[in-house]
């Protein structure tokens, strides 16, 4: 499944896919409104078995095949001096 990936100029790292290039209906406008501006980054030929840095290409493509639309969040990264030893 071909798909089309944007980044928020707002929020960094993240990710918006979609299944229609610069096509934004899905999306619900609060969404919309909360990564702020997005820029096209790349077009992505998408199957079970491709390799993504951070997602699950199942669960990618589950979620456009759905909704049209997937959303990746930025990474929650924990900082070393909460961390209990």
């Amino acid at each position: 499944m071909l798909c089309f990936i944007y980044k928020s100029l707002k929020k960094a790292e993240l990710y918006l896919y979609l299944d229609k290039k610069d096509d934004f209906s899905a999306l619900p406008e609060a969404l919309l409104q909360s990564v702020g501006r997005l820029e096209f980054v790349m077009e992505l030929d998408l199957t079970p078995e491709r390799k993504l840095a951070k997602e699950k290409s199942e669960k990618v493509l589950m979620a456009l095949q759905e909704k049209g639309f997937f959303v990746q969040l930025p990474s929650t990264v924990v900082p070393a001096a909460q961390l209990k030893h």
